[in-house]
């Protein structure tokens, strides 16, 4: 009977936790976005100031519109010249010109439509020859570097760590020792954020006997290698 509740439960806390973690997540987020975008909001136009409950979600849907709508009119001569002007602007700042040209043209890069940045996942040697990492491929060493490497094909790659992604590290390697994976960049990120538990869609977990065998059989070989 415990065997079966205990059974139980891990099925049921295998289905709720990764439900309850997404829908938490999605609430936060709502909730910081509302807290920049409402106070902006006329209270005419804000239903909060008329209804009983919150509704939440609703600066979100504003800031949304609103992001829309500036780009859609910075794509005339009119935006495009206001933009441009309000650019000149922050140039002439020094510590605020510094920031907003990194911040630009880091988001051209990744967000543009015709951008490979990030969307290839690939192995290299690290931290030292025999052991492989997984990492995302940003770019191709450009300007100075590439002088420096000597002509060299160089790729830029972003290694992040487990658990968190959000950090990492950014290496130069050479082409020819970068192994391109054809998996996706979403599951390379699931294996990193898993420890290697969760694999690409197809693979399934190994059972513990696995797992023992293909151990044992790599000691075994590298004995049989070593007399």
């Amino acid at each position: 009977m415990m065997v079966k509740l205990r059974t139980y439960f891990l099925t049921g806390f295998v289905i709720c936790a990764p439900l309850a973690i997404t829908i938490w997540i999605t609430w936060a987020f709502m909730e910081w976005v509302d807290s920049w975008v409402k106070p902006y909001i006329p209270a005419r136009y804000d239903p909060d100031s008329y209804l009983f409950v919150s509704v939440p979600g609703f600066g979100l849907l504003v800031a949304l519109v609103l992001i829309t709508l500036i780009g859609f009119l910075t794509a005339n001569l009119v935006g495009r010249t206001i933009v441009g002007w309000g650019e000149r602007l922050l140039g002439r700042m020094p510590l605020v010109r510094t920031l907003y040209t990194a911040l630009k043209q880091i988001f051209e890069t990744v967000f543009a439509d015709h951008s490979s940045s990030f969307k290839t996942a690939a192995l290299i040697e690290y931290p030292r020859k025999g052991l492989w990492s997984i990492a995302l491929v940003a770019t191709t060493a450009k300007g100075e570097l590439i002088e420096k490497f000597d002509g060299r094909e160089m790729l830029a790659v972003f290694l992040p760590p487990t658990p968190n992604p959000t950090s990492g590290f950014l290496i130069y390697v050479p082409r020819d020792e970068v192994k391109i994976l054809d998996m996706r960049v979403e599951d390379a990120m699931k294996l990193i954020v898993s420890a290697g538990i969760v694999g690409p869609e197809g693979d399934r977990v190994l059972t513990q006997v696995e797992a023992s065998k293909l151990v044992a059989e790599e000691a075994t070989g590298r004995k049989e290698a070593a007399e």
